[in-house]
């Protein structure tokens, strides 16, 4: 069964390309009739807060991204555990003792002449007498995870077709800190195994971590740990840019809540990320299972996914208008119908601009200057006013019969007088929600100055 999983790390809230990653990974299971996991990444007790964990089921829920399961990788620190007893006892694993500054010196000095800034294995020469003395100047030791630099690494990328890497030309990765805590790599792998998951989508920033955990699994399988024993399928997606080209602070930091705050539907959000990146083109689509049936990787291109405010804002209107009343009666203003949702639903941005617009049913609206001229045919208009079925348009034919008036001139001053504004909705909607009697007060009115 094709297993996908969403590993965040609840040091902050999601962002719109944590959210994109999320999405892309449930509809990748999804589509196959398989499983999508949300794995807490909370090994790093400092940073981690409790209620980031509630925002990112919050916003997952939000968006109707159900996880299928969940688990915390602070509740798994003995299967981390084991598998590091294993892999030392494979020596796979080794101890370093170089200080953060140190191993920033040697990579300006490989810099310097040129050189890619690959660690050079220091410690791996030294004797059990050497590791001892540092040990007894109480200096503790950071792990690294020997690559194998006889293996080259290779796998087929569901985006980026044939990758291929030299380990010698990669840095034995840090696994575990001095002070006993994870860094990413180890658990995530050894999740990965453990938990069964056969599909690894995420953002290419991470195509030379896979080239390293690719080994790790490999490391792992033959230390006996968890049951599975074939590695999964790797797939590495363009990163989420703005339209300046980069991933700016305020599209890094932009989340569910600022999407909420803003008034953005979750369905316009699901369909902007859902294929922005690929070929498929961006439609205003609010049939998930449309999404999921054309959703390939095959789709997905090389090229950076820009993001852009503006059209997630079409998009959005796009879909507000589609919307029913029943999908939205619980969020417009008290007193809106299904007759004020359909008045009003075309001049919508966002659902809750529906107030605004209710206004002019409802009053108070803003008063109007109008010539005498206006005046007078405002007049005319309340004499002429008559009611039935289709009011709006009994009211104009009357006064153009009347009046002479035609076009701008016969309907610009009925809007003004009825609305205080120069556009909205359409009229002969309007008018039977404002009534009989307050359209007739609201002529007068004006007509009186």
């Amino acid at each position: 069964m094709t297993t996908t999983r969403f590993a965040p790390s609840p040091t902050g809230r999601l962002h719109v390309g944590n959210i994109r990653t999320a999405l892309h990974n449930w509809m990748l299971a999804k589509k196959e009739g398989g499983r999508f996991l949300l794995r807490i990444d909370d090994t790093d007790a400092e940073r981690s807060r409790e209620e980031y964990v509630e925002d990112i089921r919050g916003d997952l829920a939000w968006l109707g991204i159900e996880p299928d399961g969940e688990e915390r990788q602070s509740q798994r620190l003995d299967h981390y555990e084991a598998a590091f007893a294993a892999l030392k006892e494979a020596g796979r694993v080794y101890p370093a003792y170089e200080t953060a500054q140190e191993l920033e010196l040697r990579r300006k000095v490989l810099l310097g002449r040129g050189l890619p800034p690959i660690y050079d294995r220091a410690a791996l020469e030294l004797s059990d007498a050497q590791r001892a003395a540092k040990e007894a100047e109480g200096i503790a030791p950071h792990w690294r995870f020997k690559l194998d630099h006889d293996e080259t690494i290779e796998w087929e990328d569901g985006v980026r077709g044939p990758q291929k890497f030299d380990p010698a030309q990669l840095s034995d990765p840090v696994i575990r800190r001095a002070d006993g805590s994870w860094l990413y790599m180890l658990p995530s792998a050894v999740d990965d195994v453990e938990m069964g998951i056969t599909d690894v989508l995420r953002g290419e920033d991470h195509v030379s971590n896979t080239a390293v955990q690719i080994q790790m699994f490999t490391a792992l399988f033959a230390a006996g740990v968890g049951v599975q024993q074939n590695l999964p399928n790797f797939a590495h997606e363009a990163l989420l840019v703005g339209r300046e080209g980069k991933l700016s602070k305020r599209l890094g930091s932009l989340g569910c809540d600022a999407f909420r705050e803003k008034g953005i539907e979750p369905e316009a959000l699901v369909a902007l990320l859902a294929r922005l990146g690929t070929s498929l083109a961006v439609e205003p689509i609010t049939d998930r299972a449309a999404l999921l049936e054309t959703f390939e990787l095959s789709t997905f291109g090389r090229a950076p996914a820009k993001f852009d405010d503006a059209e997630l804002d079409r998009l959005n209107t796009a879909i507000v208008h589609q919307m029913e009343f029943a999908d939205v009666q619980h969020r417009l203003p008290h007193g809106m119908d299904e007759a004020g949702w359909h008045a009003v639903r075309p001049n919508l941005a966002t659902v809750h601009e529906a107030g605004e617009w209710w206004r002019l049913v409802t009053g108070p609206i803003d008063r109007m200057d109008f010539s005498a001229e206006d005046r007078s045919f405002l007049a005319e208009a309340a004499r002429l006013l008559t009611w039935g079925d289709d009011p709006w348009h009994g009211l104009t034919n009357a006064l153009k019969e009347a009046t002479g008036r035609n076009g701008k001139p016969l309907f610009l001053p009925l809007r003004q007088a009825l609305t205080g504004m120069d556009h909205g909705p359409d009229m002969k909607e309007l008018l039977p929600l404002i009534g009989e009697g307050e359209v007739r007060a609201r002529l007068e009115r004006a007509a009186h100055g």
